[in-house]
């Protein structure tokens, strides 16, 4: 039942759970003023012992405040003298870093500026990613990260995170303890095979876990001295960078076959034998090595792949709220995918066990959805096409997305003119324009709203742009994008394309799998996830058009969905933190708030007292 003060997104979540026939989160009045976002409880904040003094702790990003050391603490760390004799607020220092980040004059510009931040005060970084995220998300990870990863070797100032490479095979064990923190929560770890849309990037993938765990902390409140950003050096098959002075990496060609999967087999082994409560994310591996390294490790250890588990949970997200707007039940939808890769079949993979949850059989279900590949659709070989998927050979991971509706090879077009999905889901990540007007528009005649989403990353891979798919349709089209786009106008009603970002879901599933030790990662956590972010939206939301709430509220959002996650792993008695009989729900509501970290300045004293 609903009472004053509970935050209106878990009421939400508790109905969705309970007409899904699940155990709804019960809410007592006792904890209607809890603070919602993570913010302190606390009226004073803790002292925190420093690990260094003098000029050591300006030189510590976790530790340093700069201007804002107040006249006891110079004293106390002996560092009256080293920083100019004002004393300034965290919110100066915010004011004049937005400022800052403000005047200059692009995106990459911005964000060499906050990686600057980063390196020399957290605190004050993730404040302003917390108060700003939806100006700043943009610049800290997609579109701008991809450009960051390109010229991360020229760019290259100071370390961040860890690299393990195919030099150091056998130390791994040992290497792990030169990281300084004893308490790791999340760990996200790339190759470099396959960073966004542009390829094999190798160790300048690093962008990519640096970025990603920014948003955890900001996002997801975890806090930053317990995430850790992982490159593991595999190699790299990339001609340019093979020949570049500037690269960071191993200039050899990538390891393959047994060597690769022992390499990985030994980071594994290394990260849970001295962090055995942490949760890796994968991130960025080619499709071929994504799938089995998932299969292999998702039940052994706490992970997850972002490309295929995390997008699949933010996309169904997003087919949930679509659905509702366009009038229609979510076992209704029909689908054709465009990519075949990691990323496109892990996508189809979630929707389907979102579909079934709601009520479908699986192979119902998968009777909704045409994949297509670069040459056409996974159909019947009939013959009609040419069919020249089956003449290249189908592997098994796009075996049983054969779908016998349609033959093998037919164009996109004629897959919209004869399948009729609801959704085009638009993952190829090859060269933008795939979903074009005559697609589209061919959608209007079997449906009333059809629901568009362009997912493929950076901006220029985009099947469409929302402000197309919004003009041929009249603003009759949902509208979803990987890449934030700007509002767009018509017939005087203005639209927010929403974007389909992962932030909305990893974040929180981090912040529960530190918050209450989730053992697994499973499909019923993230069709939790992916129901408690749909249902985090708000009637104002849901007018403008958009499918997902307004990054403003995404600390709102990450509570929520850490707060389903949390749910599903009780039910299913995977969890280590606390068990079902332990705490109630709204006590893990409760606690899930208090855990979140709240970038802060606290008052700092001498570590010899």
């Amino acid at each position: 039942s609903r009472h004053p003060g509970v935050p209106a997104t878990m009421q939400r979540v508790s109905a969705a759970l309970a007409s899904a026939g699940k155990a709804p989160l019960i809410i007592r009045p006792k904890l209607a003023n809890v603070p919602f976002v993570g913010m302190a409880t606390r009226k004073f904040p803790r002292p925190l012992k420093t690990k260094q003094k003098g000029i050591d702790i300006l030189h510590d990003p976790l530790w340093n405040k700069g201007m804002a050391f107040d006249q006891a603490e110079r004293d106390r760390l002996n560092i009256r003298g080293l920083i100019p004799p004002r004393v300034k607020t965290i919110e100066d220092q915010e004011r004049r870093a937005m400022n800052q980040i403000r005047s200059s004059p692009d995106d990459e510009t911005k964000n060499l500026y906050l990686q600057e931040l980063h390196n020399r005060n957290e605190t004050l970084y993730h404040r302003i990613l917390v108060k700003h995220i939806e100006e700043l998300a943009p610049i800290v990870y997609t579109p701008t990260v991809g450009v960051v990863c390109e010229q991360f070797g020229n760019q290259f100032r100071r370390a961040r995170g860890m690299y393990f490479s195919r030099e150091d095979r056998g130390r791994f064990s040992a290497m792990v303890y030169n990281w300084p923190h004893d308490s790791v929560h999340v760990i996200v770890v790339t190759d470099g095979s396959r960073i966004l849309g542009l390829g094999d990037l190798g160790a300048h993938g690093m962008g990519i876990p640096i970025g990603k765990l920014a948003l955890y902390c900001a996002a997801g409140g975890l806090a930053p001295h317990r995430v850790l950003p992982v490159v593991l050096d595999v190699g790299t098959n990339n001609k340019k960078l093979l020949e570049d002075p500037d690269y960071i990496g191993i200039s050899k060609p990538r390891l393959e076959g047994a060597d690769y999967y022992d390499m990985v087999d030994e980071f594994m082994q290394a990260v849970f034998d001295r962090w055995p409560g942490c949760v890796v994310q994968f991130e960025d591996f080619e499709t071929s090595k994504a799938i089995p390294l998932l299969a292999k490790y998702r039940h052994r250890y706490r992970c997850f792949n972002d490309d295929i588990q995390g997008t699949g949970c933010v996309t169904l997200a997003g087919i949930i709220s679509a659905a509702k707007q366009a009038g229609v039940a979510l076992t209704d939808m029909s689908f054709m995918c465009a990519g075949a890769g990691s990323a496109g079949l892990g996508v189809c993979k979630q929707i389907v066990d979102g579909m079934v949850e709601a009520g479908l059989t699986r192979e119902e279900a998968m009777s909704r959805f045409v994949v297509c590949t670069s040459i056409g659709a996974l159909g019947r070989a009939d013959g009609s096409y040419g069919d020249p998927n089956a003449k290249r050979g189908i592997n098994e991971e796009r075996l049983e997305w054969v779908n016998p509706a349609v033959a093998d090879g037919t164009p996109m077009i004629d897959v919209v003119k004869q399948f009729k999905p609801m959704c085009l889901l638009g993952l190829a990540a090859q060269d933008g324009g795939l979903f074009t007007e005559e697609m589209v528009t061919s959608m209007l005649s079997y449906c009333e709203r059809p629901v568009v989403m362009p997912m493929s990353n950076p901006t220029d891979k985009h099947e469409c742009t929302p402000e197309q798919a919004y003009t041929w349709t009249q603003g009759r089209a949902v509208v979803a994008t990987g890449s934030p786009f700007a509002p767009v106008t018509v017939g005087g009603k203005m639209l927010v394309p929403s974007q389909c970002n992962n932030m909305y879901v990893f974040p929180g599933i981090g912040l529960a799998a530190s918050v209450a030790g989730v053992r697994e990662v499973t499909d019923k956590m993230l069709y939790a996830a992916a129901v408690a972010c749909a249902e985090a939206m708000t009637d104002e939301e849901k007018a403008q058009g958009r499918t997902f709430p307004a990054i403003s509220r995404i600390r709102d959002v990450s509570h929520a969905v850490a707060c389903a996650v949390i749910h599903a792993a009780l039910d299913a008695n995977l969890t280590t933190s606390f068990k079902q009989l332990d705490m109630t729900p709204e006590e893990v509501s409760d606690l899930v708030a208090r855990k979140m970290y709240n970038p802060t300045y606290c008052p700092l004293v001498d570590p010899s007292k």
